[in-house]
């Protein structure tokens, strides 16, 4: 016998003008559904990024660095989690990162701030997004043609098309499914890619290997902090509370249940794919460890099939990465543009959904092709947006909204992350907005090849 609905038991705080909120940010997901999406929005190919962050920090730093931040976001976001329980208990359920900040810090500029740095993240995950998909395709076709005369920003265009088309789905709960095939995408490049990495190691075409550093000091501090900021954006996602309203309410406990299943993938994946790519290519390792194992000279590294496999695998994954992370944007204009009134399907919001979402993803499509900066997007987008939002806030909403002695451990620990971090996020968005300043000089506009 089917179950009655869950009811809201807040239902004076959704508005019946929001669309926003009923249409995109509909609250009918379980626990594991949560787990899927945040598995999505943190395992991503972004992953492939890690023996390059690693060659400017070292095995030590290296190993140092991905365990600490690990170990701070699953704190961050478990804080974060108590205090929208604590706010949903106390009839304040908060279904947004902006309004969450603005009511426990009780601050209006502080709605902004969160969206500007949420639609940093946004917008520059989805233009990295397809930015990666579109390397992707260029990958396979040259292993096909290797004399063919298409370009990146050909590529890009083809995945742009697709991102329009997957973007008219609705709500972020409609994504449930396609983030669960996302889950079960990355486990299986990443153990590809491990195991190509293992193949090219011990190969006699195995590359020499150098570990070592920077020779001038004032470059390794800055790619030292370059690098850690390519870490910080493999862990952040900045729309924790987003994807906590995906839940029926009460969340109570859900969200934990759901940041456990992600951080286990997480810990399968992201120690397995630096280890692996960063033991194989060590300071020659490429932002895209699949190039590094398909060198332009030379024979593939690993075989055809394997890498093959590896880059549809990854392809596929961006599309649903692109739809997680567009989910903001959606619901920002939905609530301007849509009528709650009218229904989801109703052409009245049909036709405004089509024009702006199309617009939005030809927009990160067209900056992807014109500035093909992979590496150094992730760097800036860890440094500006998912350290503030993923490394500071949820320390400063807990110690407002719970206030800890001022002798207990929690306020301490608390209080040296958002300091640490806050050094760590000024020094990481000066040395990787000074990077891609330097790799500016690289390439032209509409590169046919991806700047590391």
């Amino acid at each position: 016998m089917a179950e009655p609905p869950e009811r809201d038991p807040f239902p004076e705080f959704r508005l019946d003008s929001d669309a926003g909120a009923t249409f995109v940010l509909e609250s009918k997901g379980k626990w594991w559904h949560a787990g899927f999406h945040l598995t999505t929005a943190i395992v991503g190919p972004t992953i492939l990024t890690l023996p390059y962050a690693f060659r400017g920090l070292g095995w030590g730093l290296g190993f140092l660095c991905l365990t600490v931040l690990g170990c701070v976001t699953f704190y961050s976001y478990y804080l974060m989690s108590k205090v929208l329980e604590h706010c949903e208990k106390a009839g304040r359920r908060h279904i947004r990162f902006r309004e969450l900040a603005a009511d426990v810090l009780g601050s209006g500029w502080m709605f902004y701030f969160v969206i500007f740095i949420q639609t940093a993240i946004n917008t520059g995950v989805g233009i990295g997004a397809i930015l990666l998909a579109g390397e992707c395709l260029k990958i396979m076709y040259e292993n096909l043609s290797p004399n063919g005369s298409l370009k990146l920003y050909e590529f890009i265009a083809m995945v742009t098309v697709v991102m329009i088309v997957l973007s008219q789905l609705p709500s972020f709960h409609s994504l449930r499914h396609i983030n669960f095939a996302s889950l079960i995408l990355c486990l299986g490049y990443t153990f590809l890619m491990v195991g190509a990495c293992i193949n090219a190691g011990l190969s006699k075409n195995a590359p020499p290997r150098d570990y070592s550093l920077d020779p001038s000091g004032s470059s390794r501090v800055f790619s030292a902090f370059t690098s850690i900021s390519i870490i910080a954006a493999i862990f952040g996602n900045g729309i924790l509370p987003e994807i906590q309203a995906t839940l029926a309410p009460p969340a109570t406990g859900k969200m934990v249940k759901g940041l456990l299943m992600c951080y286990t993938v997480a810990f399968l994946t992201f120690y397995s794919a630096a280890v692996s790519g960063y033991w194989v290519f060590g300071n020659k390792s490429n932002s895209n460890i699949l190039k590094s194992l398909m060198p332009d000279e030379g024979p593939s590294l690993a075989p055809t099939i394997v890498l093959g496999l590896a880059v549809v695998f990854v392809l596929l994954q961006l599309l649903a990465i692109g739809l997680v992370y567009s989910q903001v944007a959606y619901e920002i204009m939905e609530k301007q543009s849509a009528d709650v009134k009218q229904g989801m399907f109703s052409k009245r919001n049909l036709i405004p959904r089509l024009i702006l979402r199309s617009l939005y993803v030809i927009f990160c499509g067209f900056m992807a092709a014109m500035l093909p900066f992979f590496g150094d997007i992730s760097g800036v987008v860890g440094a500006i947006g998912f350290i503030p939002l993923d490394f500071i806030f949820p320390m400063l909403l807990y110690n407002t909204t719970y206030k800890p002695s001022r002798s207990t451990l929690t306020y301490w620990i608390n209080l040296s992350i958002i300091i640490v971090f806050t050094g760590v996020g000024i020094m990481g968005s000066f040395s990787s907005i000074r990077k891609l300043v330097l790799d500016a000089n690289k390439f032209k506009l509409f590169s046919s090849d991806v700047v590391d």
